[in-house]
């Protein structure tokens, strides 16, 4: 089982060049439900933004990801 960090990690990493959220369920193995949720939590911390229907991972959600790779 995943870790709530490694989820958003995941969804972070998909993210880096601008995706759909279809893209995002497909690649993070996730339904609409659960990842709207973490979508929600990652735009409220800046670390994914969208713009015209995708979602692009930030600056921070850069160093997110290294942050949580460092730990596992």
């Amino acid at each position: 089982m995943r870790s709530k960090q490694e989820i958003r990690a995941d969804i972070l990493i998909i993210a880096k060049n601008g995706v759909n959220k279809t893209r995002l369920v497909y690649g993070s193995y996730l339904n609409f439900k659960i990842l709207s949720q973490h979508l929600e939590e990652l735009i409220k911390g800046n670390l994914i933004v969208k713009r015209n229907g995708k979602y692009f991972t930030t600056e921070t959600g850069l160093c997110y990801i290294q942050h949580v790779e460092a730990i596992t």
